[in-house]
């Protein structure tokens, strides 16, 4: 499990009501990490890319056809999408460098998870310090613990 995935687990996966989550960069358009189990492809990174950005009134109109599953609209604005489908739901929330996708199942409070995904989000935005891990590959694959800014951890990983 990368450092990542230990994030998402840490702070999604562990309240309970979280399923399975993502980190989607928006630069490439590409699954950065997800959680076990969560078989992000491709072409589903582009799909909730586009709906932020070229078909957001088509999804608050429609809602959104993901993973074989019709979700009606909930909530969806330039930041946030939130998205129904009887007892599961789909939450994607967009920042300058990436969009956070997380699901919610049966038995989940979606108020939770909202909540969860929100603070991950805007903690990594708005706090001035988070923890984040980085990998020197050039000096025998060693992990190193640094304190910076989440947000700028992630525009930095995309150069």
């Amino acid at each position: 499990m990368n450092q990542i995935q230990s994030l998402l687990n840490d702070c999604l996966i562990k309240t309970k009501h979280v399923e399975h989550a993502a980190i989607i960069k928006l630069k490439d358009e590409t699954v950065w990490a997800s959680t076990l189990g969560f078989n992000l492809q491709p072409q589903h990174a582009l799909l909730l890319s586009s709906a932020f950005f070229k078909n957001l009134l088509h999804v608050r109109r429609e809602g959104l056809y993901f993973k074989e599953k019709h979700y009606k609209c909930v909530r969806a604005d330039e930041c946030s999408i939130y998205l129904k489908n009887e007892d599961r739901g789909l939450i994607a929330v967009k920042t300058d460098s990436y969009i956070l996708v997380a699901t919610y199942s049966e038995g989940m409070y979606p108020s939770v998870c909202v909540e969860a995904v929100e603070k991950l989000v805007h903690s990594s935005v708005d706090l001035k310090w988070s923890i984040s891990i980085t990998a020197n590959i050039e000096k025998e694959n060693v992990f190193y613990l640094f304190f910076f800014p989440l947000a700028n951890y992630f525009r930095d990983k995309e150069n």
